[in-house]
């Protein structure tokens, strides 16, 4: 699922920017990853079909934020030496010598263990079991076991970014229904073209470094079918919270429009090979950006299908 701290010599007043050690431990947290993180569990917790006081809602969503940050943090304390071999991830703090490992490590945990206490005890203690799960399923089992062994690693691994409607929806209402597991499954379906389309253009990052991604370990072809699979899978599950009655017709046929344009670009990267050392993976590419893009447009259309009613 880098950052960069520019200086400036101008004379005009600025403001004095943060310490590096505080530039650096936010990094560890991914604050873009998170930003669609926090964006889906917002979603879900507005989609419920219940209220809860607004700053139990604000500490639920903060909740999730420190978790997965904590978690991103603990990867990549986990990774350090794997991140420093990759192009893509070689200027994150820990590779680049600007943090060390120990207080990395120690960041995390404490992100970790308040996230989870606190919203056990703010809010209640199963989303707080439900994060508790899906910090320990993307730090432990995605990172440490998953990923440098499997090239499923991203299918089964997905999980693990699928929780935060279902947390977000749970910390609403008290219970786990249909819906927030519809919600958790269409983020679960959606993770492998849209990580695998990145995998396709940074092939061979992972493979200097030995992570056993699709595209290194299946090949190109293979991975750009799977692509194609779960897009096709993806549609009809889109569409599935309207077709149970969960949602309206706002949500029903931007889930149709969206996953179609989805399914469209995963065709191109399916059906397509490589043209040479050259290729600019441009398709490719469109298939990632636009994947960002399609879960944000899906989820806020959850929400407003939930508050706009014809």
């Amino acid at each position: 699922m880098t950052t960069t701290s520019p200086t400036s010599t101008n004379s005009a007043p600025t403001a004095a920017p943060l310490p590096a050690d505080w530039r650096d431990l936010f990094a560890l947290t991914k604050p873009r990853v998170m930003t669609l993180v926090i964006f889906t569990g917002i979603c879900g917790l507005l989609a419920a079909p219940e209220r809860i006081h607004p700053i139990l809602a604000f500490t639920a969503i903060l909740c999730i934020a420190m978790g997965a940050g904590g978690a991103a943090a603990l990867n990549q304390w986990w990774e350090a030496d794997l991140d420093a071999g990759m192009k893509r991830t070689a200027n994150r703090p820990l590779p680049q010598g600007r943090l060390d490992r120990t207080t990395a490590r120690d960041f995390a945990g404490v992100l970790c263990a308040a996230s989870v206490f606190l919203m056990g005890f703010a809010v209640g203690w199963l989303p707080a079991a439900i994060l508790a799960i899906s910090i320990f399923y993307y730090a432990v089992v995605y990172t440490i076991w998953l990923k440098p062994r499997t090239p499923q690693n991203i299918v089964i691994g997905g999980g693990a970014g699928a929780f935060p409607p279902l947390i977000g929806w749970v910390a609403a209402t008290g219970h786990v229904s249909l819906m927030p597991v519809l919600l958790f499954a269409i983020i679960f379906f959606w993770t492998p073209p849209h990580f695998w389309a990145l995998a396709l253009f940074v092939k061979s990052d992972y493979a200097k470094v030995g992570i056993p991604m699709m595209p290194v370990v299946a090949g190109e072809k293979a991975t750009r079918r799977q692509i194609l699979l779960y897009a096709v899978l993806l549609l009809p599950l889109a569409v599935l919270p309207w077709a149970i009655g969960g949602t309206h017709a706002i949500y029903g046929i931007s889930a149709i429009v969206l996953s179609s344009l989805f399914l469209a670009l995963s065709v191109r990267v399916g059906l397509r090979e490589r043209s040479g050392p050259d290729d600019t993976m441009k398709p490719e590419k469109q298939l990632f950006a636009y994947s960002i893009v399609y879960l944000f447009a899906l989820f806020a259309a959850l929400v407003v299908d939930r508050f706009i009613v014809f």
